[in-house]
């Protein structure tokens, strides 16, 4: 179902008030639910959301840490579930020791979230007595074709109740800022392992040279950025706003000592700016043409 959104306060009370009224029956018989947790907006109102219609007390934020999550981003999903006042459970994931998440084809997707929901059945539903499992895919995410963790999801049984009651993007931005999360404009945050070329192996060096890299360049006031490691190169992509800046001293000289302090020879700034799914999309295009 599509769900109507407007931008002026009453109507996004009332918005939301409808959400949490159509959501109390996808959760029928959920006493208890966990929540695949990242601290991105999407998930965070999912958090948000299941808490007001279930209680604190019943929910529980699980948040996948391994060498892919950028460091940046666990501390600020900690903040988040802090301001919703849910729970956080940590996961150690070794989708890294996994072969086929290695060889980073355009399903390495799959393998890292078949891992977590893996985890979370073995090591999280019955030690915290959870009925179910839920993921945050939006309806907007549910149309995309290069999502395949939306597989494992599957495969796991794990709820998705954005995507049941039609909120696309629009509309999770909308609740989010409608109860006022820290995250509500925060830009999204794929995973570290997708700024790696598909086909070119993942490995946890590789992790750690992009997640300094856009850490120190977010210290420079860069929000939204991707560090594509391309070998001795760092491809940053950035938004058509932040371009001039970053080639512009004395910002240029800043930006190339983030990149080559966490190890990379070289800069790059990517003229065609920020490119969500870039490798992905480029892959499947090519696999149907």
């Amino acid at each position: 179902m599509r769900l109507m959104t407007t931008a002026d306060d009453d109507s996004s009370t009332a918005f939301a008030q409808q959400v949490l009224h159509q959501l109390g029956p996808l959760l029928t018989g959920v006493d208890r639910l966990g929540v695949a947790f990242s601290g991105g907006v999407d998930s965070s109102v999912l958090l948000a959301a299941a808490v007001r219609v279930l209680g604190a007390d019943r929910v529980v934020a699980i948040l996948g840490v391994s060498a892919s999550l950028a460091r940046d981003e666990r501390s600020a999903a900690h903040e988040v579930a802090r301001f919703i006042g849910a729970p956080v459970v940590e996961v150690t994931t070794y989708e890294g020791d996994n072969p086929a998440y290695q060889a980073n084809g355009p399903d390495r997707c799959f393998h890292c979230k078949d891992e977590l929901f893996t985890r979370i059945s073995d090591d999280v539903v019955s030690a915290h007595r959870l009925d179910a499992v839920a993921y945050g895919e939006n309806a907007d995410d549910a149309r995309r074709p290069d999502r395949p963790g939306a597989q494992a999801a599957t495969n796991h049984k794990v709820l998705r109740p954005l995507t049941d009651l039609g909120l696309d993007k629009q509309a999770v931005r909308l609740l989010a800022r409608t109860w006022h999360l820290p995250c509500a404009d925060k830009p999204a945050a794929p995973c570290l392992a997708s700024r790696i070329p598909h086909h070119e192996t993942v490995s946890p060096e590789k992790l750690r040279q992009i997640d300094e890299a856009e850490s120190s360049l977010r210290s420079l006031g860069f929000t939204d950025l991707r560090v594509r490691h391309h070998g001795d190169i760092a491809r940053v992509e950035l938004p058509a706003e932040d371009l001039v800046r970053a080639v512009s001293d004395p910002m240029r000289a800043a930006v190339r000592r983030a990149v080559t302090q966490a190890g990379f020879r070289f800069a790059v700034v990517d003229l065609a700016g920020l490119q969500s799914g870039a490798f992905t999309l480029t892959v499947l295009e090519s696999a149907r043409g």
